[in-house]
């Protein structure tokens, strides 16, 4: 059996661009895409938290430590600059892979800084 898995998060990204003539989807600080485990090319979710919107792309590289979140294309009408997004990729994984299974977390600051990470989201109470 294969079950599609959150591999990877960017929580709270702040969108630094919205380039509607620029070739590619959504640039990403290269740091970040290192950090989260997301490949260039590898399709991505973005979920906008300040407008609802929720769209699939894919990832490039922006240069590291740019701290850019730039989208790109078609998508720049989904985000303005200053929008926070959740960025996600998932991955299918078969039920060996899963037993040990923990995504990476990387949540972000107002300037697009790392503040922590983790491999659990932690349990939603009442």
């Amino acid at each position: 059996m294969q079950c599609t898995m959150l591999k990877a998060k960017l929580h709270q990204a702040r969108i630094t661009h919205a380039e509607l003539e620029y070739e590619g989807s959504c640039a990403i600080d290269g740091n970040l895409l290192d950090m989260a485990g997301i490949l260039e090319y590898e399709q991505i979710q973005i979920y906008n938290l300040d407008n609802g919107e929720r769209f699939e792309t894919y990832a490039i590289r922006a240069e590291e430590g740019s701290k850019i979140i730039s989208v790109n294309g078609a998508a720049a009408h989904k985000a303005q600059p200053g929008h926070r997004v959740i960025i996600c990729a998932y991955a299918s994984y078969g039920s060996s892979e899963l037993i040990n299974f923990k995504p990476r977390l990387i949540y972000v600051g107002e300037g697009n800084e790392v503040k922590g990470s983790s491999n659990a989201i932690p349990v939603q109470v009442a």
